[in-house]
């Protein structure tokens, strides 16, 4: 049973990746993500926001009481002894490189393109195989229009791609107007893959204490459809492979995922509910799946369930939204009460 797969120009050794999640983080459990049958890790986020804080932070460090009096230079942080969060991060990835053979993927989370060119250099020379872009441009002025967020975007992936060598993917919000379009911009620009989709944790309101707060779960299958939904539409249309994330529990999901047309399937929430191992339990399932339909390879089914490839493309556009309205029943539900 050949379940190897592409992706970032890489031959996995299965179609199931570790998504961007703080278990990558404590020592050892890169390797126990290899061992468990996982074919690339995505190493968790560096925000571009915790660069500019942090480089703030040690400005004032260095001029604080600078203008008061010669021995104010006893108040200098011992620059040995203070350790960047960016410098952390390169070691990180040193140690996870060390540690696995399978490729790994450094994540950078942000919105403009600022030092990410400087930092994706320095990225690239500490080894990392590859480099994730998550995207996350919230347009909060109307002023802002939609190409302008665009544009945005596209500057920061262009300038990034053209400052490395290694393969770069973008990680996509599902808020575009023509995603189409926005995924045909991005393959132009040098994007060898694309992550379908970005998760934005939405703040709950407490009506009680006046307070907005921030808020955290963990994905279900529930939000598989949509991105299926759109891997499907992209499939056949686009050069770069495709990695679902978000929602991915189990075989069955991989398998949609899959045949929907993406390359690779990404886990985090479920590794974080049922431990590290369980990719070796999805991947056993999904191999006596492909045995038992006659199955032999993941390359096989890649697409099978695509628009590209369906006799009837209406399911995926307005048809399947007036066909699920039109036949939908009331039912008598007193029952409930």
């Amino acid at each position: 049973m050949d379940i190897t797969t592409q992706y970032l120009g890489f031959t996995l050794k299965s179609p199931i990746v570790v998504a961007a999640t703080p278990l990558s983080q404590p020592p050892g459990n890169a390797r126990r993500m290899e061992d468990s049958g996982a074919g690339a890790i995505v190493l968790h986020s560096l925000f571009e926001e915790q660069l500019i804080l942090e480089s703030a932070a040690l400005d004032a460090d260095l001029s604080r009481g600078t203008e008061s009096f010669p021995e104010s230079l006893g108040y200098l942080p011992d620059l040995h002894d203070y350790r960047m969060t960016h410098e952390v991060y390169l070691d990180h990835l040193r140690a996870v490189k060390e540690s696995v053979e399978i490729p790994v993927i450094a994540s950078l989370n942000g919105a403009t393109p600022g030092g990410w060119v400087r930092f994706a250099k320095e990225i690239e020379q500490a080894g990392a195989d590859a480099i994730e872009l998550n995207t996350f441009a919230l347009a909060t002025d109307p002023r802002v229009t939609a190409a302008d967020t665009e544009d945005q975007m596209i500057e920061l992936v262009e300038s990034v791609v053209n400052s490395v060598k290694v393969p770069v993917a973008v990680k996509l919000s599902p808020f575009y107007t023509s995603l189409p379009h926005v995924a045909a911009r991005l393959d132009q620009s040098g994007a060898r893959g694309l992550v379908l989709f970005n998760r934005f944790y939405q703040p709950q309101f407490d009506i009680e204490n006046l307070e907005v707060k921030p808020s955290l779960h963990f994905s279900v299958s529930s939000e598989l459809p949509l991105r299926l939904h759109w891997v499907a539409i992209l499939f056949g249309h686009i050069r770069a492979e495709m990695a679902v994330t978000g929602g991915v529990y189990s075989a069955k999901d991989v398998l949609e995922c899959i045949m929907a047309g993406a390359n690779v399937a990404m886990m985090a929430s479920a590794l974080h509910v049922h431990g590290i191992e369980h990719i070796g339990r999805v991947l056993q399932n999904l191999q006596q799946w492909m045995h038992d339909h006659s199955y032999e390879s993941i390359s096989q089914m890649c697409g099978s369930l695509s628009r590209r490839y369906a006799p009837d493309s209406s399911p995926y556009d307005r048809g399947n939204y007036i066909k699920t309205l039109s036949s939908y029943t009331l039912r008598d539900t007193t029952s409930v009460f």
